[in-house]
């Protein structure tokens, strides 16, 4: 970055960071020293003389800190998974006289709860800008508590579905404030695997979900499934017990005017302690210079800067996308993965429920794989390539559907059923490694501080809209066009990864505020495609930015 000397504030010396990377044409590449090609030399040369030690008192400290956000994730997480097999138990279906395990009532039962999440977004968004991310977190675990009282004790459809509704108003508050959380905590070099692990948080519910209700269908009454309800508030009294033993965000406190207690922060957790740091004078003054202190976080009700400028509008389009597409790509038939099970020959409820655990296993594999690489893998190229291969997946998939459902039912070839649950699985896969992480990374790196509470409400507005459509639409669509309602998402992962190609920006290898240059750019695509070249010396520091 260059420019004016920033103006220091509450006592804090700035600095120019500018004056840290020598610009130059190659002048100083000496015997010993190589060019190496990097996003941006300033974050480059900063990082490479700040190491911050991942085991020390204060790393870990910030390491639990994600993992409470993580926790966040798992209470969502839990539902997905929890009235995947809830649906299927004889005895549910009893109660609430659903008529099997596809159809209106069971879409009425599981799109309330998006619902819920539709509504909450907007306050959700009030909560974390105005009293700050851990009271978020706070309040959104409280309300979740307060749905699970109210489904857990259901004994008509109408009392579970307003429980439902209260479940997704509060897992709403949760899931702005934890992502926004997790990004703002983490080191720019640690941020894509913080934020990736954080979205992760999904499997760490499901999983357990998947595994509970399998256990609890033996039962022959209805706590078979009231225990499985009750336990969804555990991640959720995990969470109010420990959040305010964290850090606040030094985003939120640079936003609302407490720029030292912020310059704490950085020095402690990114600077090792040394107020000297080179990469927290880059990152204070880089929060100085991009986050205003009357931003429209200060005025809940507006939300027109999202459309206002050519910045804000290609900022939007990238939330935009990660929203439809990491709903709407085939993995919202995961919510009927029973269904789908029992329509690829799977009749065994007990065995439907085993199948759902291996798949929530395998898909957490996928994901916490890619979570491993996010700070390395291109996001660009990871969502195209893997969206296309998650379109051939379900190609696979809906093809040997086909030929299974046009057997005789008394001379059927089960090779074909495991050959589609084989490919079943293996989109769930490709899916976790390429949109599990990305889906709390992209639109967290994608809005500056002032507006991301506000734009991942409306990132969960969106959310909410696609998961009500996938839970409403489809047992509906699965009771009357079965296993070819898997084509519709065959030809519209293709048309996403077209997207990608043509509107996704990539935002790894910056700071959040280095991301402001790219989206002032004509052409944002063309803009984040490019790197820079330093000359690094033989210790490992960068003592040059060449210029073309």
């Amino acid at each position: 970055m260059t420019g004016e000397k920033p103006v220091a504030s509450h006592g804090i010396e700035a600095v120019d960071n500018a004056a840290a990377v020598k610009v130059g044409h190659g002048e100083t590449k000496v015997e010993g020293a190589k060019e190496k090609v990097v996003h941006n030399a300033e974050l480059y040369a900063a990082l490479a003389e700040t190491k911050i030690n991942p085991w020390s008192r204060t790393s870990l400290h910030l390491f639990f800190s994600v993992f409470i956000a993580f926790c966040c994730a798992c209470a969502n997480g839990y539902d997905g998974s929890l009235m995947t097999s809830i649906i299927a138990m004889k005895t549910f279906q009893d109660k609430f006289q659903t008529d099997g395990d596809t159809g209106p009532k069971v879409s009425v039962i599981f799109s309330l709860y998006t619902v819920g999440s539709m509504v909450g977004a907007p306050f959700a968004a009030v909560l974390s800008d105005r009293f700050g991310r851990r009271k978020g977190m706070f309040c959104g675990g409280f309300v979740i508590i307060l749905g699970m009282i109210i489904v857990s004790t259901g004994s008509t459809i109408a009392q579970f579905v307003v429980g439902r509704f209260v479940l997704g108003f509060g897992i709403a508050i949760m899931t702005v404030a934890a992502p926004a959380y997790s990004i703002e905590i983490a080191p720019p070099h640690w941020r894509g695997r913080c934020t990736g692990f954080y979205n992760c948080g999904w499997f760490g519910g499901s999983i357990p979900a998947a595994i509970i209700t399998f256990g609890t269908n033996y039962m022959t009454n209805d706590y078979s499934w009231r225990i499985p309800l009750i336990l969804q508030a555990a991640a959720c009294i995990l969470v109010m017990a420990c959040v305010f033993f964290l850090p606040e965000s030094p985003r939120f406190l640079i936003a609302n005017g407490r720029e030292q207690e912020a310059h704490d922060f950085l020095v402690k957790y990114h600077g090792n302690g040394d107020v000297n740091s080179r990469l927290v004078r880059l990152e204070i003054d880089e929060m100085r210079e991009g986050i205003a202190l009357d931003g429209i976080d200060k005025t809940w009700w507006d939300y027109r800067p999202f459309l206002t400028s050519h910045n804000a509008r290609w900022r939007m389009l990238q939330v935009l996308m990660i929203s439809i597409f990491g709903q709407f790509s085939g993995n919202g038939l995961g919510y009927f993965n029973t269904v789908i099970f029992r329509q690829i020959g799977v009749e065994s409820v007990p065995q439907q429920l085993g199948y759902n655990i291996l798949n929530q296993c395998l898909s957490a594999i996928g994901a916490l794989t890619a979570v491993s690489l996010t700070d390395r893998m291109p996001r660009r190229k990871v969502l195209i390539i893997g969206t296309l291969l998650c379109a051939v997946c379900l190609a696979c998939n809906a093809g040997l559907s086909t030929v299974l459902s046009q057997q005789p039912a008394d001379n059927i070839n089960l090779s074909y059923g495991q050959g589609a649950l084989a490919t079943y699985f293996l989109f769930n896969i490709v899916f976790s490694f390429t949109y599990t992480p990305l889906q709390g990374v992209i639109p967290t790196e994608a809005l500056e501080t002032t507006i991301r509470a506000k734009g991942l409400a409306a990132s969960g507005i969106i959310v909410s809209a696609m998961g009500f459509i996938n839970q409403f639409a489809g047992p509906i669509a699965l009771k009357n066009i079965k296993h070819n309602y898997v084509y519709v998402f065959v030809a519209w992962d293709v048309i996403e990864a077209a997207c990608w190609y043509f509107f996704g920006v990539e935002s790894q290898g910056r700071t959040l505020e280095q991301l402001e240059w790219v989206y002032d750019q004509p052409n944002p695509v063309k803009a984040s495609l490019k790197v820079d070249k330093v000359i690094i010396d033989d210790l490992g520091r960068v003592t040059e930015k060449i210029v073309a």
